[in-house]
């Protein structure tokens, strides 16, 4: 199996698995067409992209985790962390809208798996990143 097979063959996994997870519920919430829009993304995605995306999460909590110690969610650092967000989602959505940024942003306060994540590392970063990205958004 080549390098490329291989590739190929993670992303199909990367998006069964989300699907077994979340896809009742995303293609509920958000319907077929825009998940299968964002399938394809994955699937169309180059190594190199799929390098950077994952270079860019890091980025993104690297400067969220700054950011926060600032405390100030309208602050250069806390724009700066939405922007990276707004540019990783692009690697996923085929479609960015502010407001889909914003319900993204106070879904990951509202939905206990997503607080979570971002809160694992410093509790109330979940709402630090959802108040930057309405800032940024100007989506109140």
């Amino acid at each position: 199996m080549t390098d490329q097979e291989k590739f190929e063959g993670f992303k199909k996994k990367l998006i069964e698995d989300n699907e077994t997870q979340y896809g009742k519920e995303i293609r509920e919430k958000y319907g077929d067409a825009v998940v299968e829009r964002s399938n394809a993304k994955v699937l169309n995605m180059t190594q190199t992209e799929y390098d950077e995306v994952t270079a860019l999460e890091k980025q993104v909590k690297q400067t969220l985790a700054e950011a926060f110690k600032t405390g100030n969610p309208a602050g250069e650092l806390a724009k700066k962390a939405a922007e990276l967000h707004k540019k990783w989602l692009t690697y996923f959505w085929s479609d960015y809208s502010k407001e889909a940024h914003a319900n993204l942003a106070q879904m990951y306060v509202d939905d206990e798996r997503f607080k979570a994540y971002y809160d694992k590392e410093q509790p109330g970063t979940a709402e630090f990143l959802k108040d930057a990205i309405k800032h940024y958004t100007g989506i109140k």
